[in-house]
């Protein structure tokens, strides 16, 4: 059985994502997630809390996408790449390493979990009734025209 490197995480961003872009276009984002646990003290009862935070980089263009336009500070979201360590040089030539959850492939994974507030719901159904169906569309242009009830060759 070989190994898996495959980690998932939920949280909350920390910051909006910052978004870049390579030379020739394409889209790279970067998040910082927070990952937090919560407990109560067997000694004190008292209410504790860890946060670890976790930097995402991801090189899929569609959930760059999708980050850019639907995520902001504070956003729950679900994760899930490749874990990675890259080694870097700072100013003063010294070698440091960052550990990172990277989204890239057909494994990368983005789950938006907060519910939509109410306005944008709102403005997404004002929308929805200003478009008419594409259907309707290729209808009045004449090029849907096909009879819905041909014999289906199989």
């Amino acid at each position: 059985m070989s190994d898996l490197n495959q980690i998932t995480i939920t949280g909350r961003l920390g910051a909006d994502a910052e978004i870049r872009r390579t030379q020739d276009g394409r889209p790279i984002a970067n998040l910082r997630v927070a990952v937090s646990e919560t407990w109560r003290d067997s000694n004190s009862g008292e209410r504790k809390e860890k946060t670890e935070w976790v930097s995402v980089v991801c090189f899929v263009e569609g959930l760059c996408k999708v980050i850019e336009q639907y995520t902001k500070k504070g956003s729950r979201v679900l994760v899930q790449g490749k874990i990675q360590t890259r080694k870097w040089q700072d100013q003063s030539g010294n070698d440091r390493y960052s550990t990172e959850l990277v989204m890239q492939g057909f494994d990368a994974k983005l789950i938006l979990l907060d519910a939509p507030k109410q306005e944008e719901r709102q403005e997404q159904q004002r929308q929805e009734n200003r478009e008419p169906s594409r259907q309707q569309n290729n209808h009045q242009q004449g090029s849907f025209d096909r009879d819905l009830d041909d014999d289906i060759p199989f």
